[in-house]
């Protein structure tokens, strides 16, 4: 995934599923100086951690 489509995801009034090596994730921010997003499971929000926009993917 790239910066400004993270960004839209974020912006999105609707949900748009995201994954992270095959598991659904949310998008908190994005940084786009650093290329990366601070996203969490799906399932447990305090499970959260920074990642590559790139290694997330979009759920079509």
């Amino acid at each position: 995934m790239n910066i400004h489509r993270a960004q839209e995801i974020i912006a999105a009034d609707e949900k748009i599923e995201v994954e992270l090596n095959g598991l659904p994730v949310w998008i908190d921010s994005v940084d786009p100086s650093r290329a990366v997003a601070k996203v969490h499971a799906e399932q447990n929000p305090a499970d959260s951690r920074v990642v590559s926009v790139q290694e997330l993917e979009e759920v079509r």
